[in-house]
C-alpha cells in the first residue's frame, strides 16, 4: 500500500498530537496541599516541568514567607520600627501591590494584619468573647500606611515597632501565577496550578477541553455547588465555614477586619474569579470583610473580575457579568 506525502504528514501529526500526556501531581508545599496538572510530550517532560514548579515555590518562599527567620520578609519584620531593609524587586513590587489593594478595598486588605494581637481563637479553646477594649487594642500596630517603601533603594521598612507583615493573603496566589510564567516560557502549552485552593490554569486538558473548577457547598463539603469553566484564568474561594467561634449564638469567622479587629459576619463563602490568582487571591479576603453589598459594587466596579458569594442563609449573590450555568448544587 503507497502513501502519499501528504498522507504521511497528516498521519504523524496525529501520533505527535496523541503523545501527549496529562501529568498530575500532588504534594505539600508551604503546610498547605500543592497540586499541579501539565500537558507534555512525555512523562520525562512532564516531571521536569513538575520539578521546576516545586523549586519555584521553594524560591518564592525563601522571599516572602513570615515563619521562615531568614527570609526577606520576616528580616524586615524583624527589624520594624528601627531600619529599612532592601529587598529583592520582585518582593518590592508584591508589597506595592498590596499596598494598592489595601487603597482599593478601604483597608480591609492589609498585609499588615500580622501585626495584630490574636485575641480571637478558632481552634476551640475560646470560652468567652474578647472585651470591647481588647478588640479595639488588637489593632493598633496595624496599618497599610505605616508600611514605607522607597523605590530608589528597592527598601521596605515598618513604621513602629512590633508591626510584622503577612502575605499569607496574597503570596500564594502570586506563587500560583509566577508557576505559570515560568512553565509558559519553558514550553508547557497547558497546565493547571493549585495552591491551597488558589487555582490558575492555561490552554486546555488533554481531552482539547476548557479546564473546569469546582465550588464546593459550603454546607455540604461532599457536594459541588458549581462548576466553572477556567480559560486562561484564575479562581480563588475564601471560606469561612470551618474555622468559627459561637457566641449568644452569632457565629464569628477566622476572617478578622484588620482595621476593627472584629471577625466578618454573614458571608460562608467567597470565589473571586480574575485573570491573575494574586489578584483572586487578595480581592476574596477583602470580600469576606467588606460584606455582600460593598463587595460587590466593588467587584462589578473592576475590569475582567467576577465573584460568587454564599451567605450564611444559603442564598448564592454574583457580580453583574457571572454567569452561573445550570450545574447549581445547593443541598
Amino acid at each position: 500500500m503507497r502513501i502519499n506525502k501528504f498522507s504521511f504528514f497528516l498521519l504523524l501529526c496525529s501520533v505527535y498530537l496523541q503523545a501527549q500526556v496529562s501529568y498530575t501531581h500532588k504534594t505539600s508545599l508551604l503546610a498547605s496541599p500543592f497540586e499541579i496538572i501539565v500537558i507534555a510530550k512525555d512523562t520525562t517532560q512532564a516531571k521536569i516541568y513538575v520539578s521546576n514548579a516545586v523549586n519555584e515555590v521553594k524560591r518564592i518562599e525563601n522571599l516572602i514567607s513570615d515563619w521562615l527567620p531568614n527570609s526577606q520578609i520576616s528580616q524586615v519584620n524583624a527589624a520594624a520600627g528601627k531600619k529599612s531593609i532592601v529587598v529583592d524587586k520582585e518582593v518590592f513590587e508584591l508589597v506595592q501591590r498590596a499596598i494598592n489593594l489595601s487603597k482599593l478595598t478601604s483597608g480591609a486588605f492589609d498585609i499588615s494584619y500580622a501585626s495584630m494581637d490574636k485575641i480571637w481563637k478558632f481552634d476551640g479553646s475560646m470560652r468567652e468573647k474578647p472585651s470591647e477594649e481588647a478588640i479595639l487594642n488588637s489593632v493598633k500596630r496595624v496599618g497599610y500606611e505605616k508600611i514605607i517603601l522607597d523605590p530608589k533603594t528597592s527598601s521596605l521598612m515598618l513604621k513602629e515597632e512590633g508591626m510584622k507583615l503577612g502575605l499569607g493573603g496574597i503570596g500564594q496566589g502570586y506563587i500560583a501565577d509566577k508557576i505559570k510564567d515560568l512553565l509558559i516560557n519553558q514550553g508547557c502549552s497547558s497546565g493547571l496550578v493549585n495552591v491551597s485552593g488558589d487555582i490558575t490554569t492555561w490552554g486546555e486538558t488533554i481531552e482539547n477541553k476548557p479546564w473546569q473548577v469546582a465550588i464546593i457547598n459550603p454546607f455540604n463539603k461532599e457536594k459541588v455547588f458549581a462548576w466553572f469553566p477556567l480559560v486562561n484564568s484564575a479562581v480563588e474561594t475564601s471560606g469561612s465555614y470551618e474555622k468559627y467561634v459561637t457566641f449568644d449564638g452569632i457565629k464569628y469567622s477566622h476572617i478578622i477586619d484588620p482595621r476593627t479587629g472584629w471577625p466578618s459576619k454573614g458571608i460562608i463563602s467567597v470565589s473571586v474569579f480574575a485573570p491573575k490568582t494574586e489578584l483572586a487571591d487578595a480581592l476574596s479576603t477583602a470580600i469576606f470583610v467588606l460584606g455582600i453589598e460593598t463587595g460587590l459594587n466593588l467587584i462589578n466596579q473592576l475590569k475582567d473580575i467576577e465573584c460568587l458569594i454564599i451567605d450564611d442563609k444559603g442564598s448564592f449573590h454574583v457580580s453583574e457579568k457571572l454567569v452561573l450555568d445550570t450545574q447549581i448544587n445547593n443541598k
